[in-house]
């Protein structure tokens, strides 16, 4: 009877965890789709948080240190990165619009510099073979793709989060739907004979 109490136990648990995993997803989709340009913010602001959590962290581990030993003003590396955390911590949290425009212009800044080297890959070839138009049609797509994530970084960012909201969402229904479907039946009482098995089986482990 303990082996199938347990085993029963482990199958709730199972159903628990996919249904919370499912209602996080469903959350976090909607919340993304509802108000993409503010999760935005609201990420970077507790990406600042974490880094002034840790950097106030290692500061008072450095300055115990350093009071047991050589004194409160002691340079150390500890110290240098603690600082900086802190600062960037800070800085994260009081302007997060900067830090998406900056992510936004540097995506956009490689997809640029992508596909020019593309254009220039293939006008080089063009000198020995024979290269048809289509060709050309990706690198122009990166080319523009980077140049409009440069004029309107923010916004792109924002609709980025907007389809993973939506990825996000689908996942979450999906997962609810396939729990539903396939959930476990609910057990069967047991005769009297397989209890009888069950306690044989217990007691001869």
């Amino acid at each position: 009877m303990g082996a199938v109490k347990q085993n029963i136990d482990f199958k709730m648990i199972t159903i628990h965890y996919s249904v919370w995993r499912s209602l996080v997803a469903v959350a976090m989709g909607l919340l993304f789709i509802m108000w993409p340009q503010e999760s935005v913010s609201y990420l970077i602001v507790m990406t600042g948080g974490i880094f002034i959590l840790a950097g106030l962290c290692s500061f008072f581990v450095w300055r115990r240190q350093r009071v047991k030993s050589e004194g409160w003003f002691s340079p150390s590396l500890l110290s240098v990165v603690a600082v900086g955390s802190i600062l960037l911590g800070i800085w994260l949290v009081v302007s997060p619009d900067f830090f998406i425009a900056l992510f936004g212009r540097v995506c956009g800044a490689v997809l640029v510099i992508a596909g020019v080297q593309q254009v220039i890959s293939l006008l080089a070839a063009r000198k020995r073979y024979a290269v048809a138009a289509g060709y050309y049609i990706l690198p122009a797509l990166i080319l523009i793709a980077g140049a409009v994530i440069l004029v309107y970084p923010v916004e792109t960012v924002a609709n980025t989060f907007v389809l993973l909201g939506s990825v996000s969402l689908f996942y979450g229904v999906n997962e609810l739907i396939s729990w539903y479907k396939f959930r476990p039946k609910k057990a069967e009482p047991l005769s009297v004979e397989e209890v009888e098995a069950e306690e044989v089986a217990d007691g001869g482990a």
